[in-house]
């Protein structure tokens, strides 16, 4: 209730908290049960709001039967509607070649673990060192666990990697009863080919690539331009 000194001031009043559609006049006989303006703008709005909501629908409804733009329900999961390349879901980890163990990008850093907000990665390095796809030794993760129950898909753990070995996927369908063990993904879980990355992420996947292939062409120039330049010459001792 508004003060009684406020109460004739609202006899004949407009009412300016509409916006595009400039003032609306009070009615008299609504003055005086000593509402303010705005419940009687609230009172408007909610059943213009309902009819607007209704003719929405209708105009869905009708226009389904001869544009399929407004056919908007979907039949799932018989039917899926195609996800943006943008599209993102749990991470992933990314292993080149036909192997996922010696082709896994990961050497176990930790550095995604730490960086992780929830802390829902969890790492245990091996202590031997195994050869990748190149047949280089590489350091490897024995264990490497995502909890996707806690995991809030913020992406940081692919942007602090530094050797694009962890991408975010975008599979969704995760429901299960188990919500310990089912929901808990295991290095053999995570473990996808280079195509899979391609596939759900072409852009970015060819970005990645084009980055490595220069990365290691760059590598092996400084390679071979350390061979051929002649060894330091030992130190005297006096």
């Amino acid at each position: 209730m508004w003060p009684a000194d406020h109460q004739p001031a609202l006899v004949g009043c407009l009412v300016p908290e509409m916006p595009g559609r400039g003032a609306r006049p009070c009615p008299t006989w609504f003055a005086g049960t000593g509402f303010g303006p705005g419940v009687w703008y609230g009172r408007c709005m909610l059943g213009e709001g309902l009819a607007k909501g209704l003719l929405t629908t209708a105009k869905n409804f009708v226009g389904s039967y001869v544009s399929r733009e407004r056919l908007v329900t979907v039949q799932y999961p018989e039917e899926r509607r195609p996800l943006p390349e943008a599209a993102r879901s749990f991470p992933f980890l990314v292993y080149d070649g036909d192997d996922p163990v010696a082709g896994l990008r990961c050497v176990a850093c930790k550095i995604c673990e730490t960086e992780c907000p929830p802390q829902c990665i969890y790492i245990v390095k091996d202590t031997v060192k195994k050869p990748d796809h190149t047949g280089k030794l590489q350091n490897q993760p024995l264990i490497f666990d995502i909890d996707i129950s806690v995991c809030m898909s913020c992406q940081i753990c692919v942007e602090v990697c530094p050797f694009d070995a962890i991408k975010m996927d975008v599979a969704y369908e995760w429901s299960t009863h188990d919500r310990f063990e089912g929901l808990l993904l295991h290095k053999e879980q995570l473990s996808k080919p280079n195509s899979y990355y391609h596939k759900i992420h072409p852009t970015e996947a060819a970005e990645v690539d084009a980055r490595l292939a220069a990365a290691r062409a760059k590598a092996a120039v400084a390679r071979a331009g350390g061979a051929g330049k002649p060894a330091a010459p030992a130190a005297v001792k006096g």
